[in-house]
């Protein structure tokens, strides 16, 4: 075994000084290898296989329980279609919008090891206390709590693991893209196994005689036990990391605390601010609904990033060449909260056809609705390799598509899905169930659409933006993913009052003349692009 060097690597604030690159990527290449990757990677891995794992666990219950009567065995809160997908619109949101103080807390503060077990450690938190009522404490504000808790941990643990899987490979190269590649699978195996595991303790099932009526609060622990799981298996690995997710600056220690003690004095008057927000909604002094909030929150996102692109093209300094693919990014950032509007649905609405529309009995056996987000993750592992293969033998034959092009292949494939669950929604009359061949069928068009435009999101962030922006392009990707987040819960509400069939054929309709659109305007963006491909 390899002498470890990672106890001779100091954290800056203890006084000492961090290994430079050329000594970090001579730590990283003396560390165990795992199937001739660093031993790291096994780390990260399982622990963001386990995150993922309480991640999607607990979304496919979320709405369902929100929406489970109070008289029910199981019993939820009784919410009603409307206000529980707004719920869900503003947690996912505020998932994607936290990540980006996430991202800079361990690159000024602490460092990506230290972020990711503490956000690892909050998340569990949040879990265990949604699950409150199992040892008698009150339902709905250990509930709301425990989303607070599950974002905030989320926002430090998710940017930040990838981060390290990057800082593993100094080097780069096809190496570095192939410990990526391991790293998403077991993203999409904890995806896959969340709400399996989840769905069944949490939702309930029934096998002939034989029926179980679930316990929501039981599928919230699994979730927080999952991402336990993941945090004692990263602590025992974490030594295998080295020198990768150390604090590095070039600051003073005494800077560093300083800066530190006010993030934390910002960040506790800002969840003080939402603290008095929240209750001064729930007890009606302010007159706003939840799903009012949701909007006005999108349209206040909205207006800023529009206002943001405006100011960096108008007045940034930047040359006629960068203003071009600022306008690019524009586009492809308009494009890609549309997708997610749509695609985002599955914890939604597509979550409450499966409960109500779907006939889930499977060799005599009624599985649960939540088991169904599974088909998803376990499309993306089988086809997202094909799909990368698909891309080389076309790129090497000249005919691979441009990068607006796939965002507009993405839109289309997510369309086609849509338009697939109207018209089996349009066949459930007179409180006839449908086959859930309706609902995998459009799941795998929605991979088919996942696959062509998320791979290429963020490389092209930073393939199109100028050099002194590249970070905050990145961020702009993951607004676009928050705002298609929480107009997705907006739109799933829609389902209280219009037929299924109606709402997923004006989505399909509303994201399918955006993929027409895309692909009419890909001559033009290619143009804007310049030497990007």
């Amino acid at each position: 075994m390899a002498k470890d060097p990672g106890n001779e690597l100091q954290d800056p604030r203890a006084g000492g000084s961090v290994v430079g690159a050329g000594g970090e990527a001579a730590a990283l290449a003396g560390g165990e290898q795992w199937f001739g990757h660093p031993r790291g990677l096994s780390t990260l891995f399982f622990t963001e296989m386990w995150e993922r794992f309480s991640y999607y666990g607990m979304r496919a219950l979320l709405v369902l329980f929100m929406t489970a009567p109070l008289a029910a065995e199981n019993a939820g809160f009784g919410f009603a279609d409307g206000q529980a997908t707004a719920i869900y619109g503003l947690y996912t949101f505020f998932v994607y919008v936290l990540s980006l103080p996430g991202g800079w807390v361990a690159d000024n503060l602490w460092g990506g090891k230290k972020a990711v077990f503490v956000g690892g450690c909050i998340i569990a938190a949040g879990h265990f206390t949604m699950a409150g009522p199992l040892v008698g404490l009150p339902e709905m504000p250990t509930f709301f709590l425990g989303l607070i808790l599950v974002v905030i941990g989320t926002g430090l643990l998710k940017p930040n693991v990838s981060a390290i899987v990057g800082d593993l490979y100094p080097e780069g190269g096809a190496r570095r893209d192939a410990g990526f590649s391991i790293f998403y699978m077991g993203i999409n195996i904890g995806a896959v196994l969340g709400p399996f595991l989840c769905g069944y303790i949490g939702e309930g099932f029934a096998f002939g005689d034989f029926s179980y009526a679930g316990n929501w609060h039981w599928g919230f622990s699994l979730a927080g036990i999952g991402m336990a799981l993941g945090l004692i298996q990263y602590k025992l690995g974490e030594r295998h990391l080295l020198g990768a997710g150390q604090l590095e600056t070039e600051q003073p220690m005494e800077s560093v605390r300083s800066s530190e003690k006010k993030f934390y004095g910002i960040a506790a008057a800002f969840t003080a601010l939402c603290a008095l927000f929240g209750y001064l909604m729930y007890s009606g002094t302010i007159g706003l609904t939840l799903e009012g909030l949701a909007g006005s929150l999108g349209v206040v996102v909205v207006l800023l990033a529009l206002g943001y692109f405006a100011y960096v093209i108008g007045f940034g300094g930047h040359t006629t060449e960068e203003k071009k693919k600022l306008g690019v990014i524009l586009w492809l950032f308009i494009l890609a909260a549309l997708f997610w509007s749509g695609f985002e649905q599955a914890g939604s609405s597509l979550n409450l056809v499966a409960r109500d529309l779907v006939d889930r009995e499977i060799f005599g056996a009624i599985i649960p609705a939540s088991t169904l987000q599974l088909i998803n993750p376990l499309f993306i592992i089988i086809f997202a390799p094909i799909f990368g293969s698909l891309w080389v033998w076309l790129a090497r034959r000249n005919a691979n598509p441009s990068i607006p092009v796939k965002f507009g292949l993405g839109l289309l494939g997510l369309s086609a899905g849509f338009f697939v669950i109207s018209w089996g929604a349009a066949n459930s009359t007179d409180g006839a169930l449908i086959s859930a061949n309706w609902l995998i069928v459009t799941y795998f068009l929605h991979t088919v659409g996942e696959l062509c435009l998320s791979p290429v999101g963020l490389s092209s962030m930073t393939k199109l933006a100028p050099r002194s922006r590249v970070s905050q392009m990145m961020g702009i990707w993951f607004v676009a993913a928050a705002l298609g987040n929480l107009f997705a819960g907006l739109m799933a509400g829609r389902i209280e009052n219009l037929p299924a069939a109606d709402l997923f054929s004006f989505v399909a309709m509303l994201v399918g003349g955006g993929g027409v659109v895309a692909l009419l305007a890909s001559p033009f963006v290619k143009r804007l692009m310049g030497d990007v491909e």
